[in-house]
């Protein structure tokens, strides 16, 4: 997927997935010459489809980003393999720095790193994790509809996660790992029938690559097909502090603050995608990728029209300049 890395963008978009490559899509399209750096780390590479994107729904994550790719190129874009370790400024441009010494320079700068789930330490957790271990309802409740379901206490919002996977299945646990339930949150649990396991959780079983079930402290077994679990997102924007700009505080883990627009505190510089909206799917972030590209491509249109009225100024102030300079030079010539 690698192309020869250019300098001199309008844009160098940071991170190759759906909203980096829907931004770029957009930017290509608008005869902006930009450059998409992907480190290919997908989050979503271990699922077997992705579900709810209208007119692709089941297709295969790689497939898409295939598609993306070829559709940014068809336009004049490039995608770049690589892994950007810092980006500064340097006067109206922003150097990207990329693992191995490359640089890339640009006039914007759009940020769709999206971000890494961190897990609870549970052996098991992590290897199946986007297979039988999911965490979005939205995203893969339709595929494992009438199994039994193990959710995993983490925080707040794990019996919320809960009590939306009692819609697709009528057999789900909550395992509360020892966290305290407040009186309001077990009537709800209990009400919709669903099982509480109020004791640790030591491991995931797992019989012939495939979840069986949830072993607690205590050695005992609860069978399950299925485990839910609400890790903490942390967005991948560590490469941003030589701007200034670092992950912000967030309920549900920590992610860069922008405005609507994917605009950010730092001049130039926008987001898209999950690195900014951590409940982003791919459909809302692909939509926010191309927002933030059309926001980026009307400032950079804004800076070149300011830049030709000076043009146009320009020339006219000198011709005024020298004109007057004549005349005055003719006055004192003739004594005018």
């Amino acid at each position: 997927m690698t192309d020869r890395l250019s300098d001199g963008c309008d844009v160098v978009v940071v991170g190759g997935g759906a909203a980096g490559l829907s931004g770029a899509l957009t930017l290509a399209r608008a005869r902006r010459k930009v450059v998409v750096l992907d480190a290919g780390r997908p989050r979503n590479a271990p699922a077997s489809g992705v579900h709810g994107l209208l007119g692709l729904d089941g297709t295969d994550p790689a497939e898409l980003l295939d598609r993306g790719r070829a559709e940014v190129r068809r336009y004049g874009g490039q995608v770049v393999s690589g892994e950007v370790e810092a980006v500064v400024r340097d006067g109206d441009r922003f150097v990207v720095e990329l693992a191995g010494g490359a640089t890339a320079s640009a006039r914007r700068l759009l940020v769709a790193t999206g971000l890494v789930d961190e897990l609870p330490d549970i052996p098991g957790l992590r290897e199946r994790w986007g297979r039988d271990v999911l965490h979005c309802p939205y995203c893969h409740g339709w595929e494992v509809r009438d199994r039994a379901i193990g959710v995993l206490a983490t925080g707040p919002m794990s019996v919320h996660q809960a009590l939306l996977l009692r819609q697709w299945s009528d057999d789900v646990a909550f395992f509360s790992r020892a966290l305290p339930l407040a009186d309001e949150q077990a009537e709800q649990l209990t009400a919709r029938g669903v099982r509480v396991v109020d004791r640790e959780v030591a491991a995931l079983e797992i019989v012939d690559d495939r979840l069986t079930g949830v072993r607690l402290g205590d050695g005992t077994v609860v069978g399950r097909e299925v485990v839910a679990v609400s890790p903490r997102l942390v967005a991948r924007a560590g490469f941003l502090a030589g701007l200034g700009l670092r992950p912000a505080p967030h309920p549900m883990g920590e992610h860069i603050t922008a405005d609507r627009a994917g605009r950010t505190d730092v001049p130039g510089v926008w987001v898209a995608g999950n690195v900014a909206d951590l409940a982003a799917q791919v459909g809302a972030a692909a939509a926010a990728g191309a927002a933030a590209a059309a926001q980026i491509n009307a400032d950079l249109v804004t800076e070149e029209t300011q830049r030709a009225v000076r043009a146009l100024r320009e020339p006219f102030s000198a011709r005024t300049e020298a004109r007057v300079s004549e005349l005055v030079l003719g006055e004192r010539r003739h004594g005018w």
